[in-house]
C-alpha cells in the first residue's frame, strides 16, 4: 500500500470517527495531489501513485531558478526525480545549487535514483551511428530510472549491417528493443524483422538536408512494413523510455503471474 492509499484511508476513519467534515476531507485529499510552486509551475504530486512515477521536469525552456526550485519540491517527497533536457551549461550554474543530483550530460538528464527499486532486465536501446547516441541515451537512462537494467549496443546502422548480425542473439533475448536512427531511419525496418518482440522506433534529427531534421526518418519509421514497429515523435528518448518500461512491466508481471 503506497502513501496515497494510507494517507486516503486515515481521511476516511477521520470522516466516519467525526473527526473531520467531508469538505474538509476532500480539500485535504485534493491538497496532497497538487503543489504550487511559486506562480509557475503547479506540479502533480499524485503521478507515481497512478503511473508508477514522478513527474518529470522538461528543463528546457525553464530558467535556473525555476528548475532547481521544482527539482527540491519533487524531491521532498519522491526519492527518484529527473530533469530532462538540461544542457551542460545549465547544470554547471545550478549544480551548487542541488548538491544530491547526478547529472548525464550525454542524456542531458538531472537526476536523483531510488536505490531500492529492483531493476529488471528486457529492455535493449540500439543505436544507428554515433551521432544518435545522446538521444538514445535519453531514453536508456529513463528507462533505467523507472527502474529497468537495460542493454545498449552502439553503431551497428545498416551500412555496415554485419555489426548488427553480430549482436542479433542479444537483441533478440529482449522483452522490448529500441531503435534510435538518423538519417533515412531504416534500421528499425531491418531489426523489426528479426525480432519477435515489440520495437519502438525512435527518429533522431541526424541528417544531411533531405532528411529534414529527422522527419525522413520519421516517415520512414511510421511507413515501416515490419510488424510489431510503433514509433514515437523525433528526437523523443525520453517517451521512447517511458514507453518501453511500460511494456516490459507488461511482460514481467506476465512471467510473475505464471
Amino acid at each position: 500500500m503506497d502513501i496515497t492509499d494510507r494517507t486516503l484511508r486515515e481521511l476516511l476513519k477521520d470522516v466516519a470517527a467525526g473527526n473531520l467534515s467531508v469538505e474538509a476531507a476532500l480539500a485535504r485529499y485534493r491538497a496532497d495531489k497538487s503543489e504550487a510552486v511559486g506562480d509557475f509551475a503547479v506540479l502533480d504530486m499524485d503521478r507515481e501513485a497512478r503511473t508508477g512515477f514522478p513527474e518529470v521536469i522538461f528543463g528546457q525552456g525553464k530558467t535556473d531558478d525555476q528548475i532547481v526550485a521544482i527539482f527540491k519540491r519533487l524531491r521532498a517527497k519522491n526519492r527518484c526525480v529527473m530533469a530532462s533536457r538540461v544542457a551542460p551549461e545549465v547544470y554547471e550554474r545550478i549544480r551548487a545549487s542541488l548538491p544530491e543530483a547526478e547529472y548525464d550530460a550525454a542524456a542531458r538528464i538531472l537526476f536523483t535514483r531510488d536505490e531500492t527499486k529492483t531493476l529488471y532486465p528486457g529492455i535493449t536501446v540500439v543505436t544507428a551511428g554515433t551521432a544518435d547516441l545522446p538521444v538514445a541515451a535519453e531514453a536508456a537512462l529513463t528507462a533505467e530510472l523507472i527502474g529497468n537494467r537495460v542493454r545498449r549496443i552502439t553503431d551497428v546502422g545498416i551500412s555496415g549491417i554485419h555489426r548488427l548480425f553480430n549482436r542479433l542473439d542479444e537483441i533478440r533475448a529482449s522483452r522490448v528493443v529500441i531503435v534510435a536512427a538518423g538519417m533515412e531511419g531504416a534500421l528499425a525496418s531491418v531489426i523489426g524483422g528479426l525480432v519477435s518482440c515489440p520495437v519502438i522506433a525512435l527518429p533522431t534529427s541526424v541528417g544531411y538536408g533531405a532528411s529534414f531534421n529527422g522527419l525522413a526518418a520519421l516517415l520512414a519509421m511510421l511507413n515501416s512494413c515490419a510488424n510489431g514497429v510503433a514509433v514515437v515523435n523525433i528526437d523523443n528518448g525520453y517517451g521512447a523510455g517511458c514507453l518501453a518500461a511500460k511494456i516490459n512491466a507488461i511482460g514481467r508481471n506476465a512471467d510473475d503471474a505464471r
